[in-house]
């Protein structure tokens, strides 16, 4: 055993550890800001409603956030702006989250970024910026899956003039033909835009509009997937992984124009 190497090398681990344990502290911070904010708005509308109602308002009252890190908070020391993200198969995988936005006709992607978000969620905002940004592209409708689903998305997307078709839940299989084919129930008076959407998702023309979804977007990350060989980014940091999803995309669009012109 050579000493001085063996401390040297016990001290740059413990510079390591030192500066992982700063940045945990940060991402807590960070997190709290956030989830500090959504509690604030959800007590606000339980106190709104409990004023309007005179009725203490149905469920758990929302706990408020902590400062401090949790103990399951950890950082990766490969790729510490890499996040822990739970995966399609149940597990859990140090990942960056990818996205995408499609047109419906043609297939090809017209919006890409790649975000540290585990919650799909905060993604609406940077896409409808975007969209904002480029009108020449602005979808007239948006289409997405339940893990999209909230109040401020649906406001945002009717704020720039783009109807949402936001799943609010997933659709038991092999419903009972009464379920299937039962009379649209009547717009509630004075809606909300949750309870706009939530309508037009359950008539028949909101029916076929959202089941578009899955042979627009779906396709597109199978096709990178099973076809392409994208299985996991082959680079780390944040910005190389987003350097890295705009070639993937760049080599879709090509494969799929190709695919348009014959």
């Amino acid at each position: 055993m050579n000493i001085p190497d063996e401390l040297l090398r016990r001290e740059d681990r413990l510079k390591v550890i030192k500066e992982a344990k700063l940045q945990i502290e940060l991402r807590a911070k960070e997190r709290y800001e956030k989830e500090n904010a959504e509690y604030q708005e959800k007590m606000d509308k339980r106190k709104a409603k409990e004023s309007t109602t005179g009725k203490k308002p149905k469920g758990r009252t929302p706990k408020p956030p902590t400062a401090t890190p949790l103990p399951k908070d950890q950082i990766n020391l490969t790729d510490s702006e890499s996040r822990i993200m739970k995966t399609s198969g149940g597990g859990f995988e140090q990942c960056y989250n990818a996205q995408a936005s499609v047109e419906h006709d043609s297939r090809l992607i017209v919006h890409k970024h790649v975000t540290q978000n585990a919650n799909d969620k905060q993604e609406v905002t940077p896409t409808l910026k975007w969209f904002k940004e480029n009108p020449e592209l602005k979808p007239s409708s948006f289409l997405a899956d339940a893990g999209y689903f909230s109040e401020h998305n649906i406001l945002q997307c009717e704020n720039t003039k783009i109807t949402p078709y936001i799943s609010f839940g997933k659709d038991s299989h092999n419903q009972p033909l009464e379920e299937r084919f039962k009379a649209e129930e009547p717009l509630p008076d004075n809606p909300t835009s949750v309870e706009r959407m939530k309508h037009r998702l359950q008539t028949k023309e909101g029916k076929q509009i959202y089941a578009e979804r899955k042979s627009t977007v779906e396709p597109v990350f199978g096709i990178m997937k099973h076809v392409m060989g994208f299985r996991q980014f082959m680079l780390r940091g944040f910005e190389k992984a987003k350097g890295e999803w705009s070639l993937l995309c760049i080599a879709y669009n090509l494969k799929r124009l190709h695919t348009i012109r014959g």
